[in-house]
């Protein structure tokens, strides 16, 4: 499998397929009547919908311009990582894949609230958002405290398969970092385990202090605080795409 070795996994990008579901529920409690408006209003103009049978997605087209470079975050919670990036690279495209609305709605208002005009939001599966985009399109990528599916039965459900690895390589250009969090002991090891075989990927740790510190252009989330305040040591890592041949 070229997740696992070989060169296939640097330039592989995955044919679209039926997916296991990796994420859990959409929806919680009954939205206010300010998100149901955001979401009527705001989403619109800002959402991301891959076109029907493949790509691929322009990002000029996205934005209205071509951006100095194009950020991915997938799973974006509640948006404040998300919003805080954008807030502080105006020159660069945001794309937030996450599915569940409350977290959606959340993000629209700090659009709306900081007037962000430089995010836009993919209301689904992040992997279908890969498969439309072009080839080497992503500059930086984070996905953070994503589900750890903790009981062994549901590890299939995790994000990190090697097929996403493959897919998610053939989407970053080379050089392109990628951010990851969790709090999970089992998913860390899991996370090293198939990143660090994968031919694309090349960890940038060289000490512990660099994943037990959380970087200084990398603002902290409430699922951290909460993962802090239960007594949980969050690990912060840090990869870069590796060169094609």
């Amino acid at each position: 499998m070229s997740g696992t070795g070989g060169k296939a996994g640097l330039n592989a990008r995955v044919p679209a397929k039926r997916r296991t579901v990796t994420y859990g529920r959409r929806r919680g409690r009954p939205l206010k009547p300010r998100g149901r408006a955001l979401l009527a209003s705001l989403l619109p103009e800002i959402e991301v919908v891959p076109p029907a049978g493949g790509g691929p997605l322009a990002p000029e087209r996205l934005f209205g311009r071509e951006p100095e470079s194009l950020w991915l975050e997938i799973g974006f919670g509640a948006g404040e990582h998300l919003a805080w990036q954008a807030a502080r690279h105006p020159e660069c495209g945001f794309l937030g894949a996450e599915v569940f609305l409350d977290g959606i709605v959340a993000l629209l208002g700090q659009i709306e609230r900081n007037r962000l005009q430089n995010i836009r939001i993919h209301q689904g599966d992040a992997r279908d958002l890969l498969d439309t985009l072009p080839p080497a399109a992503l500059t930086r990528v984070f996905i953070l405290f994503p589900d750890p599916w903790p009981k062994r039965r549901h590890h299939k459900r995790r994000l990190l398969q090697p097929e996403f690895l493959d897919s998610l390589a053939g989407a970053m250009a080379d050089g392109a970092e990628l951010r990851l969090a969790t709090d999970h002991g089992d998913y860390l090891r899991w996370m090293l385990q198939r990143l660090t075989r994968h031919p694309a990927y090349e960890w940038l740790a060289r000490r512990p202090k660099d994943w037990r510190e959380r970087p200084a252009d990398w603002p902290a989330t409430r699922y951290e605080i909460k993962a802090l305040a239960e007594g949980r040591r969050p690990a912060f890592l840090r990869f870069r795409r590796r060169p094609r041949d």
